[in-house]
């Protein structure tokens, strides 16, 4: 039994190894050596600028990734001129992978507003943080900074840097610039979401006449209909409208002029 799981093993072992290994080499000539030798000297060049490229392309997307589209970062006209280098970067490298690279600096050139259309509004945030504490704006932009890492060593050091240099009113800054950083989006999903509950009104009504007036009555029907379920249960039971003024309505119905809304009768 033992012999045989043995040579079943050996045969399993043979089967995982290259052939090269038990097949006889065929005899090569040496011209055949010399065309080999010449083709690898051919193709080093070109591996080694490979390996450039995917190391810049790398750093790039990394300076992408945490120095202009994070949250916690420099001011807009910094996150701008830093995506403008990024972006020229790209260009000139575009020559030698026009397919993927110019398609990606295609797309960045183009989005440039939009991706960083959260930067501007993070700076108003802290520009207002800064007016109402009476603290100076670096310092308030150095708190923003200081949320990039928030369990390394520099960030302690960093921090008790900070708290001396802002003193007692270092913990309310940090509050406020926490709080800006969580309620500042930097993507689209909230107009995506609403795109996708708008989607089915509109593409199911392409054939009715007077789309301005088909569209006001879509907004009087989303503004005004009631929330049958929601994670905030203060939401429940209620429509846009009176979640955001906190007054009560009629029915929407009622509200469009077609009277008061009749009890169901069993």
């Amino acid at each position: 039994m033992r012999s045989c799981l043995i040579d079943k093993l050996s045969y399993l072992y043979e089967l995982s190894q290259p052939a090269y290994l038990f097949a006889p080499e065929p005899p090569r000539r040496r011209c055949q050596d010399s065309l080999l030798i010449d083709r690898l000297d051919e193709l080093r060049p070109l591996e080694a600028r490979a390996h450039q490229r995917a190391d810049d392309l790398r750093t790039l997307a990394l300076w992408l990734e945490r120095d202009v589209l994070s949250l916690a970062g420099p001011d807009l006209p910094t996150r701008q001129e830093l995506f403008d280098f990024i972006v020229e970067q790209l260009r000139q490298r575009e020559p030698e992978d026009p397919s993927r690279i110019g398609t990606m600096r295609v797309a960045l050139q183009n989005q440039r507003n939009d991706l960083l259309a959260f930067a501007g509004v993070l700076d108003q945030k802290l520009d207002a943080i800064a007016s109402d504490t009476a603290v100076a704006g670096h310092l308030v932009r150095a708190t923003c900074l200081l949320h990039r890492k928030p369990t390394s060593v520099a960030f302690w050091q960093a921090w008790n840097r900070l708290h001396a240099a802002i003193d007692r009113r270092f913990h309310e800054v940090w509050t406020a610039v926490s709080q800006a950083l969580h309620d500042t989006p930097r993507s689209s999903s909230l107009v995506e979401n609403l795109n996708s509950r708008l989607r089915n009104c509109l593409t199911l009504r392409h054939h009715l006449d007077g789309g301005r007036a088909w569209l006001e009555l879509l907004k009087f029907f989303v503004n005004h209909r009631r929330f049958t379920r929601s994670r905030c249960s203060g939401r429940v039971g209620k429509s846009p409208r009176e979640a955001m003024t906190g007054e009560a309505h009629s029915h929407s119905l009622t509200l469009l002029g077609l009277g008061p809304l009749q009890p169901r009768q069993i």
